[in-house]
């Protein structure tokens, strides 16, 4: 169950809800939604440039970009400006740091570390490789404690 006020609504004037009723009245034809400040062309280019030139994992400008950007694009596409373009920009975004964090895990097992440093990943980014990476880590660890694979078969697969 929700509860909780909102409003009041006021035609003409903006008002901050949570995303969901946003949807919601938006399906309904009763609003027009307002992007983010982020989801801007000019805006996401520099994150996207700045992804691909830095190292390391780059602040994102919401740890939930991705799910927002999908919901807001899938749902109120007519209210985004240059739509397609904020789909593209936050693809190549995705798909540089999805390659960055590939990269960091294969340097990381390689080198045998035991701790991984993971700032500025939102969840969705550590859930799409946490499967690869937990298998790695039980390879890593079955070599450490010379255990041949035949000595883990009771083991259980998840």
């Amino acid at each position: 169950e929700m509860f909780g006020d909102l409003g009041p609504f006021n035609p003409g004037l903006p008002v901050e809800v949570p995303v969901w009723l946003a949807i919601n009245l938006k399906q309904r034809q009763k609003c027009r939604l307002i992007p983010p400040e982020w989801m801007d062309v000019e805006k996401l280019e520099e994150i996207r440039d700045q992804e691909r030139k830095e190292d390391t994992f780059t602040p994102m400008p919401s740890p939930y970009y991705m799910e927002l950007t999908k919901l807001l694009l899938n749902y109120a596409s007519d209210n985004i400006p240059k739509a397609d373009e904020i789909r593209t920009l936050v693809k190549e975004t995705w798909d540089t740091r999805l390659a960055k964090l590939r990269l960091s895990a294969d340097s990381f097992v390689r080198q045998q570390e035991a701790h991984a440093k993971l700032d500025n990943l939102t969840l969705m980014e550590i859930n799409t490789t946490g499967t690869f990476l937990t298998q790695a880590l039980d390879h890593m660890y079955k070599l450490r404690t010379n255990l041949q694979p035949s000595e883990s078969t009771d083991s259980q697969d998840f």
